[in-house]
């Protein structure tokens, strides 16, 4: 299994709510510089977080490499999210692309790779992390690189 997991976008410092943030122009070009990086993979999903800069994150990623199918939006993906509910949700035979944001993405990494969360991935906005591994558990995935753009 290869497992890609990419950090939204720079996003505006302020909206109504932390969930309603925009990307700003710099934050759609950094997507677009780490979407090059996908260009062909064999990505059978993109799921991603229902915060508009995730969203907004996964759209262009979407469109960038002309990928058909409909981006999947799930509460999962939120910053509080939880590695180990992630892990849970996660079908174990694709080549999947995560979009959502930090601390998560941090988490989630060091989840993977160590089995802990004690030292999370330093990931900044639209930072792409490449991770393969028999399964996704806990202390059984490699970290293969992490790009920024």
């Amino acid at each position: 299994m290869k497992l890609w997991i990419l950090r939204h976008g720079e996003a505006e410092g302020h909206a109504p709510s932390d969930a309603e943030r925009n990307l700003t122009e710099h934050g759609r070009a950094e997507v677009l510089r780490s979407a090059a990086h996908l260009i062909g993979q064999p990505i059978t999903a993109i799921i991603a977080s229902p915060y508009v800069r995730a969203q907004q994150t996964a759209q262009l990623v979407r469109e960038a490499l002309g990928f058909e199918p409909q981006v999947r939006t799930v509460p999962w993906l939120t910053p509080e999210g939880n590695p180990l509910e992630v892990l849970q949700k996660l079908e174990t035979d694709d080549t999947v692309l995560l979009v959502s944001h930090q601390p998560l993405v941090g988490s989630l990494i060091s989840f993977l790779q160590h089995g802990h969360q004690r030292q999370p991935q330093p990931m900044y906005t639209a930072s792409l992390a490449e991770l393969e591994g028999d399964f996704p558990l806990a202390g059984l995935m490699s970290l293969v690189s992490v790009k920024n753009p």
